[in-house]
């Protein structure tokens, strides 16, 4: 697995353990945990860091997009996996430096996560609403 693949995967299960716990207690401290569980000898540990730090702060406006792009998905009805996939995907995608990781690639690893960790049409589900904000941004 490449490391930055893994650093995603350490991301989003530590967003998962922290929004399961209803988002109690500190999101760097499960992050440190679960980087010595699974992640062992990752050298950039930063991207991590900034990765899950980012999405934390910017959960709120995260969240509000992933309502107007899935109107019919509020974000408590949809699962845990695929809306914390669906927040460092639209972090990346809106927030990331594009020269780091350029939007097609946050849109591939988002689907690729939700393809190993999430449901059988939850790559479908991830795929359709990153395509629906990513063609919003690039209207402007």
């Amino acid at each position: 697995m490449a490391s930055r693949h893994l650093s995603r995967s350490i991301v989003l299960q530590s967003l998962y353990e922290w929004d399961f716990y209803g988002k109690k207690g500190v999101l760097k401290n499960v992050v440190e945990r679960n980087i010595k569980d699974f992640g062992p000898g990752l050298e950039d540990l930063e991207f991590i860091y900034k990765l899950a730090e980012g999405v934390q702060t910017h959960m709120p406006e995260i969240d509000k997009i992933i309502e107007k792009a899935a109107p019919e998905w509020p974000i408590a009805q949809i699962s845990i996996i695929d809306r914390n996939v669906l927040r460092i995907g639209l972090f990346e995608l809106l927030y990331a430096d594009k020269e780091e990781v350029p939007p097609k690639v946050a849109i591939n690893e988002a689907i690729e996560l939700a393809k190993t960790f999430a449901g059988t049409t939850s790559g479908k589900f991830i795929n359709g609403v990153l395509g629906t904000v990513y063609k919003q941004i690039n209207e402007f």
